[in-house]
């Protein structure tokens, strides 16, 4: 009995050992990996972070203030605002909305359906702005319609909103469709058969096992809406304190040779990419946090 235990402990232990190695890598492999790591960060996201801070700063806080106080930026300021002001909560209506639909009930076209949703993920956002060109456009479908109604859409603000809500669209309904799969729908389901009302059963039940994921849902429509160029561009005409979004006028200053006024347009962009990211790693934390309470 001993001699066979011998063995099998003999015949464990080189798989064991085998196992070990085939996963973990040298020392040296590992710092190798980290390093070009932080060089690939420090080359293409820190430093133009730092460059863009220090080229708005360069003439002084006077210049930089005078910059952003500027009609023409104030303006893009507003209707960037404005824009995302719009987009975003129609965007966590759609998401919520959509992503209920597609992991709580089955209907035919349900994968349809969610390719669709990818579909400004795939698409560049110029093919998006000239999409809505072709429809609303001199020589689109419902130009002459919407003319008569005396409404303008492209080179004007619900063009701007358009293309904005059709590039962003899919994060919240993305990050919340992955999560409510995996929980399922038991809970739900319970409340359901205790004799609770739809509405009961999302603010009480659904609402809180999502509320992580919709936030950083929102969190990413918002950075993208604000941020935004390739549609924005198409459809707005870039006329100068009308229908520039920040990006827009970043882009105008510039290539003016107003070095100072875009740079210090493009820092506000950049708090906003910070601030995107600190929200981003408070999120992850505290979903970890819940994962591991529960």
């Amino acid at each position: 009995m001993t001699d066979v235990m011998n063995s099998e402990v003999s015949v464990s232990r080189p798989s064991m050992y085998v196992h070990a190695e085939a996963t973990t890598e040298p020392l040296w492999v590992q710092r190798v990996c980290l390093l070009v790591a932080l060089l690939y960060m420090l080359l293409f996201l820190f430093l133009p972070l730092v460059m863009v801070f220090k080229q708005a700063f360069e003439a002084g806080w006077e210049t930089y203030l005078a910059a952003l106080r500027e009609p023409d930026a104030l303006a893009a300021i507003k209707l960037t605002l404005l824009v995302a002001g719009i987009s975003v909560p129609l965007n966590l209506l759609f998401g919520v909305m959509a992503a209920w639909a597609l992991t709580k009930f089955h209907f035919a076209g349900k994968r349809i359906l969610m390719s669709l949703i990818d579909l400004p993920f795939t698409i560049s956002p110029v093919v998006a702005g000239l999409s809505l060109i072709l429809l609303f456009g001199e020589f689109g479908w419902f130009h002459d319609w919407l003319s008569v109604l005396g409404i303008q859409v492209v080179f004007a603000v619900p063009g701007i909103v358009l293309a904005t809500l059709l590039v962003t669209f899919p994060f919240v309904a993305r990050e919340l469709i992955s999560l409510m799969e995996a929980q399922g729908s038991d809970q739900e389901e319970a409340g359901r058969i205790l004799g609770a009302s739809g509405w009961r059963i999302f603010w009480s039940v659904t609402l809180p096992n999502i509320r992580w994921a919709l936030f950083y849902g929102v969190i990413l429509t918002n950075a993208r809406a604000m941020g935004d160029f390739g549609a924005v561009s198409v459809v707005s005409g870039h006329i100068r304190g009308l229908t520039n979004t920040l990006p827009l006028h970043i882009e105008v200053v510039y290539n003016e040779y107003q070095f100072s006024a875009a740079f210090a347009c493009a820092s506000l962009l950049a708090l906003l990419a910070i601030v995107t990211l600190i929200l981003q790693s408070l999120i992850e934390y505290k979903q970890k946090e819940g994962k591991v309470s529960s």
